[in-house]
């Protein structure tokens, strides 16, 4: 399908498809299992998990009609947002709609005037690297999980204007 019957919104207070988003992310993250060490965060996502990060976070889903083809939460901090869970459908990757829910995040940062927006990314997600870079990120440090006497993560950051 053409992007152009997507929309991007932000999810309402009375959102009751928590479950919808939930089965979204665990489908998007599930090629990183078997790849990644530690294993996602996705993991331990609950229905009521998600209802409690969107009343912390703005979040918003990209629609194509009523069906739920992407997400993505942001995180207010002092400068900026931090950018997680974005997740778009298997099927529909590669159509911008990743771009339409960063653009959002984006669009929500400048709009509280804050210099930029970040995400972490996990190092053997060499492809997600290179994503983020087109989207106008660059690397600012490594981290590494609890546990872990090497880096498992890659912050990335996209100043705004």
């Amino acid at each position: 399908m053409e992007r152009s019957h997507v929309s991007i919104t932000q999810i309402p207070a009375d959102f009751g498809r928590w479950g919808d988003v939930l089965a979204l992310i665990t489908r998007a993250f599930a090629f990183m299992d078997g790849i990644i060490d530690p294993p996602s965060s996705a993991h331990l996502l609950t229905v009521d998990a998600l209802r409690a990060k969107a009343l912390r976070e703005t979040g918003f889903l990209a629609l194509d009609g009523d069906t739920i083809v992407g997400c993505v939460f942001a995180l207010e901090g002092a400068d900026g947002f931090y950018v997680g869970k974005l997740a778009v459908a298997p099927g529909r990757q590669g159509q911008g709609i990743g771009r339409r829910l960063v653009q959002a995040a984006e669009d929500l940062a400048r709009s509280r005037g804050k210099a930029a927006i970040e995400l972490e990314t996990r190092i053997e997600l060499i492809a997600n690297h290179a994503a983020f870079v087109r989207l106008g990120f660059h690397e600012t440090e490594r981290t590494a999980h609890d546990g872990y006497d090497r880096p498992t993560s890659i912050t990335m950051r996209k100043t705004i204007s």
